[in-house]
């Protein structure tokens, strides 16, 4: 998963910037639970302490405070299931790329990162119930952001889009009709746009929601809704265990359908995500 290289001050920032615009048009909170499967508490057990792992370097899932402290949408959601399940938790940093291993070698109990599931994943690691995805997204202007996008006005566009990315090769198979301007990095991609050189950018939610949350965001817009397809963009993200805790991973989506229903969910998300990706 390519990660942002982004500071945790620079989203802090971002998110009192971001207070007004958000305040006009209040950000999509996505729902990932089917209210008609209702999961039963799991019996509490014994007392247990549950070590989560995750990384400081991915706002706004999961980074350091400008005071140290580690948090971040998927932090505090796990957080959030530990208070609803009465565990004692921690939550320890670790390089990103020796999470799984980690998890692996009994280091943790928990994966609590933003680590899109795979098939791969899943035939190492139990994966709990989705609450994350990343969608792709268009922005543009604002004074030439639209509610909808089709392939009528997208027609002979000119996109920008970062090159070897999912992005492109969506581009490519599904919307040939564009004209493609290859990017190096998201930066490049949206200073063509500002330059007038293309009419959007087609990228990462995630990161453009930080752009757009950012200190000169407010003049860019997203424009249609967000694009979901799996087969580019993942399934999604999941808290990760062991397969050999099955009552762990049960307990954790009962936490997480639980939290969705009581709004705590939602108001995570919204402090996390001012300008959503959704």
């Amino acid at each position: 998963m390519k990660r942002l290289a982004l500071l945790a001050s620079t989203f802090c920032l971002g998110l009192l910037i971001a207070g007004t615009a958000a305040a006009q048009s209040p950000a999509t909170v996505p729902n990932f639970w089917d209210g008609k499967i209702r999961l039963d508490r799991p019996e509490p057990g014994p007392p247990r302490v549950v070590r989560f792992l995750t990384d400081d370097d991915y706002p706004p899932l999961h980074f350091a405070a400008p005071d140290g402290a580690l948090t971040g949408f998927s932090v505090e959601l796990a957080r959030a299931v530990c208070e609803r399940m009465l565990w004692t938790c921690t939550v320890q940093a670790r390089r990103f790329d020796t999470l799984l291993d980690s998890l692996a070698e009994g280091r943790g109990d928990v994966l609590a990162a933003a680590m899109a599931v795979t098939p791969q994943i899943r035939a190492r690691f139990s994966a709990s119930h989705l609450y994350f995805r990343s969608p792709a997204r268009f922005v543009t202007t604002r004074g030439s952001a639209q509610p909808e996008l089709d392939s009528r006005e997208l027609q002979g566009k000119r996109i920008a889009v970062i090159s070897g990315s999912a992005h492109q090769a969506f581009l490519e198979r599904l919307m040939p009709f564009a004209q493609r301007r290859e990017a190096p990095s998201l930066t490049a991609a949206i200073a063509a746009l500002r330059s007038g050189e293309v009419e959007y950018v087609f990228g990462d939610g995630v990161a453009l929601a930080l752009t757009l949350a950012g200190r000169n965001g407010g003049e860019l817009a997203f424009s249609g809704g967000p694009f979901l397809e799996s087969r580019y963009f993942g399934e999604g993200v999941s808290f990760l265990t062991r397969k050999d805790d099955p009552t762990l991973i049960r307990a954790i989506d009962y936490a997480l359908q639980s939290l969705w229903d009581d709004g705590t969910y939602a108001r995570l998300y919204l402090r996390f995500f001012p300008v959503s990706p959704f």
